[in-house]
């Protein structure tokens, strides 16, 4: 079967969602943590904007390499 890309896709999904999801624990344990006008400390703002920028990103990532993997393993009963 050729590579259609779909490992790739659920490897760099699950990838970014888990350095945003130790930049967010990071954020809350180590940096400082967050009230509701923002971090409190300059690297807990660098933490807060990875964890903006990687959740939604990588969660996208991910549901589409889940899809495409749901896809392949229908068709492949088929």
């Amino acid at each position: 079967m050729p590579d259609d890309g779909t490992r790739q896709l659920l490897q760099w999904g699950g990838s970014i969602v888990g350095a945003g999801v130790v930049a967010g624990i990071l954020l809350m344990t180590v940096l400082g943590g967050y009230s509701h006008t923002g971090a409190s400390t300059n690297t807990g703002w660098f933490a807060l904007i990875v964890v903006l920028a990687c959740v939604p990103f990588g969660g996208m990532l991910l549901t589409l390499g889940v899809a495409k993997w749901l896809r392949i393993r229908r068709l492949g009963r088929g």
